[in-house]
Order: C-alpha cells, then sequence, then structure tokens
C-alpha cells in the first residue's frame, strides 16, 4: 500500500496513447522533441565508446591494464543508454535509474585497480616496493588531516582497496532494495526527504559508502602521484568523476526546481518532468564524456608495430568479474587473519620464524596491492620456464600466505646455526646463497 502523505503518485492518472508517428506524419510535441534528441546522442555516445573499445581490443597486448580501462569506457554508454530508457519510458525512471547507478560501483573499483598496474609497471625494477618504501609516514588528506598513516604496512593498502572495493558490493545491493521498494510502493524517491521511506535509508547508506571509495581514490592517487606521472591520471579520474558529478548534482537542481519552475501537466506530473529533463541532459553530456575518454584512455600506450588481438577474448574479460571476487575474497581473508593476529599481517615483510622453526615472510606491499605471490617480488621468475607474472594473467590476485618447505636451510640472522662468516664463504664457493635456491629465487 503506497502512503499517500509521503509517496506521492509519479505518475498521472491519463496516460497519452499516441505515437510518435500519426497518419498526418511526424508528431513534433516538446516531448518527442527530446525523444529525438535524446535518442541521437545515446546513438552517437554509443558508436564513440565502440570505437575506442575496438581500437583496445584490436592491440590488447596489456590484458592487466586493459580490461579494466574496457570496464571504465563502458561507461558513458551505459549511461546514455540508460536514460534514454529513462526519458522514453518516464513511468518507469526509478528502476533504469537504479540500474545506472549500479554501474557506477564498477567503475571506481576498476579505476582503483588500473591506478595500482599503472604503479605496479612504473616502479623501479617493476617492483612496487620500490614505488612504495621511500614514503613516510603522512597526514590523510582533508579531512582526516589531522591523522598520519604509514603506507608501509600492509594492512594500510588492504584497508584502502577495500575502501574502494566495498562499493562495487554496497551499490548493487542499494539497487535491488531500491528496485523491489519501489515496485512495493514504498521507496517514495518523489515524496518529501523522511526516515519514514526506504529512499531516505538507501540515500544515506549510498552517499556513505561512496564518500569512503572517492576518498581511498583520492588518497591513493596523492600517494602515488609521482609514480603515475606521464600516465595522465588526472584526466582518467575527471572523466569518470565528471559523470558522477554530473549525474548527481543535476538530479538535485531539478528537483529543487519541481513545484517552482517545473510544473505539471495534462499527461506529466513534476517529478515526471524533472526526470525526463535529468535523462534527457545526461544523454547529451555522454556524447562529450565518451569523447574526453578518447583522450584520457587513449590506445597509443598499448599499440605494437604488425600487433593485432581478436577482439573476443578482451571483451569476455571486460564482463568478467570474476577478479573483483578474487580480489573481495582476499581482502577479508586478510583482514581475518588481522583480526585474529596472525604475525604475517603486521608490519612490512620481514622474515620471521614460525612456532615450529619454520622461516616465512609477512605480507608485503606488493601482496598488498595484489601484483605479486608471496615470496616472489613482483617481475621475477620462479623458474627459466615461467615468465614473470602480470597481475591479473593468471588467477593469482592475493593468494593465501604460503610457507617456505619444512627442508629450506633458515636465513641469516633467522635462529640460523651457521655464522654470517661461513655463509659468505660459503656463497662465495658454491655460488648460491643459504636462503637461496639454486636459482637464486625464494623456497616456496
Amino acid at each position: 500500500m503506497v502512503n499517500s502523505t509521503l509517496c506521492p503518485s509519479d505518475n498521472t492518472a491519463a496516460v497519452e496513447q499516441g505515437s510518435f508517428w500519426n497518419s498526418n506524419g511526424l508528431n513534433w510535441d516538446t516531448h518527442r522533441i527530446g525523444w529525438l534528441i535524446a535518442g541521437c546522442c545515446a546513438a552517437v555516445t554509443v558508436l564513440l565508446t565502440l570505437i575506442n573499445v575496438l581500437q583496445h581490443a584490436r592491440n590488447y597486448t596489456n590484458r592487466a591494464e586493459q580490461r579494466q580501462i574496457l570496464r571504465i569506457l563502458y561507461m558513458p554508454a551505459v549511461y546514455a543508454v540508460i536514460s534514454f530508457f529513462s526519458y522514453r519510458y518516464f513511468r518507469s525512471y526509478t528502476y533504469y535509474s537504479l540500474i545506472e547507478s549500479a554501474y557506477e560501483s564498477v567503475t571506481l573499483s576498476a579505476f582503483l585497480l588500473l591506478l595500482i598496474e599503472f604503479v605496479a609497471a612504473t616502479a623501479a625494477g617493476h617492483n612496487i616496493d620500490n614505488a612504495i618504501a621511500r614514503k613516510d609516514k603522512s597526514p590523510l588528506p582533508i579531512p582526516f588531516c589531522c591523522l598520519r598513516y604509514r603506507p608501509t604496512k600492509a594492512y594500510f593498502m588492504y584497508t584502502l582497496k577495500w575502501s574502494v572495493l566495498q562499493y562495487v558490493i554496497i551499490r548493487p545491493v542499494l539497487s535491488v532494495v531500491g528496485i523491489i521498494c519501489q515496485a512495493k510502493g514504498i521507496l517514495c524517491e518523489s515524496g518529501p526527504w523522511s526516515f519514514k521511506t526506504a529512499n531516505a535509508y538507501i540515500e544515506v547508506i549510498d552517499a556513505a559508502s561512496i564518500t569512503i571509495a572517492l576518498y581511498g581514490l583520492i588518497l591513493f592517487y596523492g600517494l602515488t602521484r609521482e609514480e603515475l606521472k606521464g600516465r595522465r591520471p588526472l584526466a582518467k579520474f575527471l572523466s569518470i568523476k565528471l559523470i558522477v558529478m554530473f549525474t548527481f548534482y543535476q538530479g538535485l537542481v531539478f528537483d529543487a526546481l519541481e513545484g517552482r519552475v517545473i510544473h505539471a501537466t495534462q499527461y506529466w506530473t513534476e517529478t515526471n518532468i524533472a526526470d525526463g529533463l535529468d535523462a534527457l541532459a545526461t544523454c547529451i553530456e555522454m556524447v562529450f564524456f565518451s569523447a574526453f575518454m578518447m583522450f584520457s584512455f587513449s590506445t597509443r600506450d598499448y599499440k605494437e608495430p604488425g600487433v593485432r588481438t581478436s577482439i573476443w577474448r578482451p571483451l569476455w574479460d571486460s564482463i568478467n568479474y570474476s577478479d573483483f571476487a578474487v580480489e573481495i575474497g582476499g581482502s577479508l581473508k586478510f583482514f581475518v587473519d588481522f583480526a585474529l593476529h596472525r604475525p604475517q599481517t603486521r608490519g612490512p615483510r620481514v622474515t620471521i620464524v614460525d612456532n615450529d622453526g619454520k622461516p616465512r615472510q609477512r605480507a608485503n606491499l606488493g601482496e598488498a596491492f595484489g601484483v605479486e605471490s608471496p615470496g616472489v617480488p613482483y617481475g621475477a621468475s620462479e623458474s627459466p620456464s615461467t615468465r614473470s607474472r602480470m597481475s591479473y594473467d593468471e588467477n593469482i590476485r592475493l593468494a593465501p600466505y604460503t610457507y617456505a618447505s619444512a627442508n629450506a636451510t633458515p636465513a641469516i640472522g633467522v635462529d640460523s646455526p651457521v655464522s654470517s662468516a661461513e655463509s659468505m664463504e660459503r656463497f662465495a664457493t658454491a655460488g648460491t646463497h643459504p636462503a637461496m635456491g639454486e636459482r637464486g629465487t625464494l623456497p616456496r
């Protein structure tokens, strides 16, 4: 049952039965002109997006980065198409807008993972430790500038990543809840703002969640802006953030105009008109944002002479969100281990000894970022037959902690019976270090 006080009807009882075409030709009223403009803008946006997506798909030379880029490039097209249907079928506007908001969470999470890949790729020696290890304790951005953080702590990086990944869970859940509430008549999106409505709770939770996600992105960008030079990170960030800002604030403006500038007609309520103008404006804006993304996410950095790739694998990667699930699961596992005070979750990566005398290493920055597996530095090969791993190349994101083999020789200074002098002598004669395997890799 709809509350008539808090939930006024979004639609009028009178329904227009006419069509865009009639026996006398085109019926060019205001609504149909807007319908045509929205459709043309949506078509142009989709065309520009397809051009950019196909360029990346045909030059898919860096799977780790480009699968995230493809997900971001879909954003203007998704917004434009959904906004067109929101305008065309304005009586179902709320359902479309909730679906549109859900993709925003995918874009923000993909952008964070893209920045992580950029830092890993540009760090000296392809080792992300080199990019972060020299960072000292720093104050947090406003409004928490009175607090300081140390980026070399593994749990800090997991927390920063989770600050964005949580949104990819919360926003879709809120959209599903909102759709159910709208169908039951208790969402009350067009009524006065009140905690007696479901819409109020959804908006508060959504605002808190996206604020945390954006704060995490800003913090990461500020931490690694020197390493991101040359990759146009600001342009990439703006191409996403401006879409979010424009769609959010213009919605507030049109809502504020209801009953003041915007008045109901025979077939349209004030809310119908405000929603329609919002959808029309979004369709127009997405044309410019799709063009801006062609500049921000250019294929120039990925083109290799004579190399052309099939488009099917990139397209599948872009819609296969299993990597998000692995990221989220790995982060949750880390927090469980952290809550249980397991030693490998504290501080930077150092060699420690278990209670059973086996040496192992604490989680380092590379593992916290998810770009290396335990015991193997980013870019290092485990054997001559194994190439260096790019993150996302395999399903090894934030892999579980591994322990050294039982017969491995302990490292120097870790309850090792071998003195430093004896160690150096053996290393000079045999060409291997006691803490290394025969090929100079850490024992696994």
